[in-house]
């Protein structure tokens, strides 16, 4: 998914209220401020980062470096989360704008943000149909990129650039939402890569990624799978046979973009207890809950629920895929895409819908925040061990 690149509209009094945590000397990307727990970390012993660490889960967000800019939404990501998601800035249009030339100053610039305040991060993504550079999309249609040469443009670009984050990368969402909604069933034989070099690509992906940084854990990503359906049964089916012909996938991600007038994923702590019975870690990793919103007098949706149950609704969405990743042992993050509605992808693609994050505009805490942080305060810590919430 995006992250939309929006004002942060609101924010200058948040900004200022955090303000005073900022001593001048310090990098800008760096916010000291002196944990409970006596660590020196750059977070409150009462922040989500700190309860999840008690139950040994990393708390993660998606971010790009345009809202770290912001200093309360950079404050909020160091004290709140202990792992971080580029939203945009490991896509491959991002990295490799021009063929042949890479850019990687705005994934190196997270990635050192969350070196400093002591957080791990998600790699996102290396295969997917979406987000692609120009030169390489156009090639491809006008011919002038065989599929022989397409697979060779491949190889090396997830060779180059999990080799250029090796042992700075956490997860890698290796491939990304390869199944439809439309027909479940099976890989979608019309996706850009499916339909080019076949469906083992897949396979062959995470095999170069584990080739070139051994030690990060490889996940396929896709959404619409929270629950146990027809989706998630097709991807229980592929992920197992990829482990079963030997093939390196370490984890499976669950996107977990959630809207209140459908129903709550169907038995999502038993879906992802299956995945883990299969030997992998599982995470969720895009977390947001959507819901109609009403209209200001000028006739603009606004982040507000439309009515006090889709408030509640949300409230309880948040709070039941938090607690069912914390039922299995196996599910090591739980990232939510972004935390402030201001710059939520939720209105400019779903017309009438929003308030999706834990934060609203002005960078206030909502209802759903409270209830995670209530949620983890009371739960009780379950023995997660080896590859699981530390580096892995």
């Amino acid at each position: 998914m995006r992250i939309r690149h929006a004002l942060l509209a609101g924010a200058l009094g948040a900004t200022t209220a955090l303000a005073g945590q900022l001593p001048a000397a310090a990098s800008p990307d760096t916010v000291p401020v002196t944990s409970g727990s006596g660590r020196g970390a750059a977070h409150p012993a009462d922040s989500l980062r700190d309860l999840a660490a008690r139950v040994g889960l990393r708390m993660g967000t998606a971010v790009t470096p345009f809202e770290l800019d912001n200093a309360a939404y950079r404050a909020i990501t160091a004290q709140q989360f202990s792992s971080v998601t580029p939203g945009n800035e490991m896509k491959w249009q991002v990295v490799e704008p021009t063929r042949g030339t890479y850019d990687w100053s705005a994934g190196d610039r997270l990635v050192d943000f969350a070196r400093r305040n002591h957080q791990l991060v998600r790699g996102h993504v290396l295969l997917w149909h979406n987000q692609l550079p120009d030169w390489l999309t156009s090639g491809v249609a006008d011919g002038t990129i065989s599929d022989a040469q397409l697979r060779a443009l491949l190889h090396k670009h997830v060779t180059d650039q999990v080799t250029h984050y090796k042992g700075r990368i956490w997860q890698w969402d290796v491939a990304n939402e390869f199944f439809t909604d439309g027909d479940a069933s099976t890989l979608n034989a019309g996706d850009f890569w499916v339909a080019h070099l076949g469906p083992g690509i897949i396979a062959d992906a995470f095999r170069w990624a584990h080739q070139a940084d051994p030690t990060a854990l490889l996940f396929y990503n896709d959404y619409n799978i929270e629950g146990v359906n027809a989706k998630s049964d097709a991807v229980y089916t592929f992920v197992r046979d990829l482990r079963a012909h030997g093939v390196p996938i370490h984890g499976v991600g669950l996107q977990a973009h959630l809207a209140t007038q459908y129903g709550f994923p169907y038995q999502m702590r038993q879906n992802l207890q299956r995945f883990a019975d299969l030997g992998l870690k599982v995470a969720v990793t895009e977390a947001d809950v959507r819901t109609p919103v009403k209209k200001d007098a000028n006739g603009q949706y606004t982040d507000e629920p439309l009515t006090p149950q889709a408030q509640a609704a949300q409230e309880s969405y948040w709070a039941q895929s938090l607690q069912a990743c914390l039922a299995v042992r196996e599910c090591i993050s739980y990232t939510a895409w972004g935390f402030g509605d201001a710059n939520s992808w939720v209105p400019s693609w779903f017309v009438g819908e929003g308030a999706a994050l834990l934060y609203d505009r002005n960078l206030n805490p909502k209802p759903q925040y409270n209830a995670l942080r209530d949620i983890l305060t009371h739960t009780a810590a379950p023995h997660r061990s080896g590859r699981g919430a530390g580096r892995g």
